[in-house]
């Protein structure tokens, strides 16, 4: 079993002065947490895998191919390999946990 806390992942990502930090890599998957502050772009090109974006905290909105939608804590999306997709408008401090499938890199 692996087993985390999502503040040590929080400190160990801004530790390393990055804005995603991956915690998880097996053969099907990995997952990380992504941070974007107010203000911040999102520099996110297309992805070869699949994702799933967990909202933990913050507020934002997301486009993904042509649909626009609001999202905070709580919120899921799902965005399929190879679609741009773009954080934008973020009102709060964005904290996600990201599920590739597979593995990304």
């Amino acid at each position: 079993m692996k087993a985390f806390r999502l503040d040590e992942l929080e400190a160990e990502r801004a530790a390393n002065d990055g804005a995603y930090l991956q915690f998880v890599r097996e053969r099907n998957m990995s997952v990380g947490l992504y941070a974007l502050d107010v203000g911040q772009s999102d520099p996110q090109q297309p992805h070869r895998q699949d994702e799933v974006y967990f909202v933990v905290s913050g507020r934002a909105s997301i486009t993904v191919g042509e649909e626009t939608t609001t999202v905070a804590r709580g919120s899921v999306v799902y965005v399929p390999a190879g679609v741009p997709h773009k954080f934008h408008h973020i009102s709060e401090d964005l904290r996600v946990m990201v599920v590739f499938s597979p593995p990304e890199g």
